[in-house]
């Protein structure tokens, strides 16, 4: 899963908002010096990846891709399910979608003493350029998808992988449509949410920041 779909999988707090993105920044992090909430939140996000990454329409999906770039698939479903979280918004969250991204960027900025500085330099680029609202475009995702694609230091076939996504939309939708509820239903342990998720997807359904 990527930034925005983890935020959704966190609680309406800046701790574990934060600590719910932390996934992707961790690289040396010393775990055993963050803050309870935020630790929390780093297990959370890792549990959630694992769970995704083992789901049967998550595999469903990588073998849809051409073999040239099924190395990648996993990368561009983790930003193609951010989309497809923001297109059926109303069929998982109560919370306005405008709310809820407005909230998202409100806590990030309030935690940025949180993070790490690579972290912080992201999110204050995520703030600044509204990445989470283009993310409802899925002509961006391919803009986002191709940016990763010059990052990587080495030849590859990246680039362009909008192209097969495009073609492969309603069925890739359809694998998500099935997969995130079974998330949501399951906590990400895989087992019932009550028993072993490290925090309850509390964010879907009200906001720390409502009256």
């Amino acid at each position: 899963m990527n930034h925005f779909a983890h935020l959704f999988l966190a609680r309406p707090t800046v701790e574990s908002r934060v600590g719910n993105l932390l996934g992707d920044f961790a690289r040396g992090l010393d775990v055993d010096s963050l803050v309870a909430p935020v630790r929390a939140g780093l297990i959370n996000h890792r549990k959630v990846d694992a769970y995704t990454d083992s789901h049967p329409d998550v595999i469903a999906c990588k073998r849809l891709f051409s073999p040239q770039r099924r190395r990648f698939a996993g990368v561009a479903l983790d930003v193609l399910f951010d989309h497809y979280l923001l297109r059926h918004w109303q069929t998982f969250a109560n919370t306005p979608q405008q709310a809820f991204i407005d909230s998202v960027y409100r806590d990030l900025e309030a935690g940025r003493h949180l993070m790490p500085p690579g972290m912080a330099t992201t999110t204050a680029q995520m703030i600044d350029n509204d990445w989470f609202n283009a993310y409802c475009e899925l002509e961006n995702i391919g803009y986002a998808l191709d940016r990763i694609a010059g990052r990587i230091r080495f030849r590859n076939d990246f680039a362009g992988i909008i192209e097969e996504i495009q073609v492969h939309d309603g069925v890739l939708e359809e694998h998500f449509l099935s997969f995130f509820p079974s998330l949501l239903k399951f906590g990400p342990a895989g087992e019932k949410a009550e028993n072993q998720a490290v925090e309850t997807h509390t964010n879907n359904c009200e906001d720390s920041n409502s009256p």
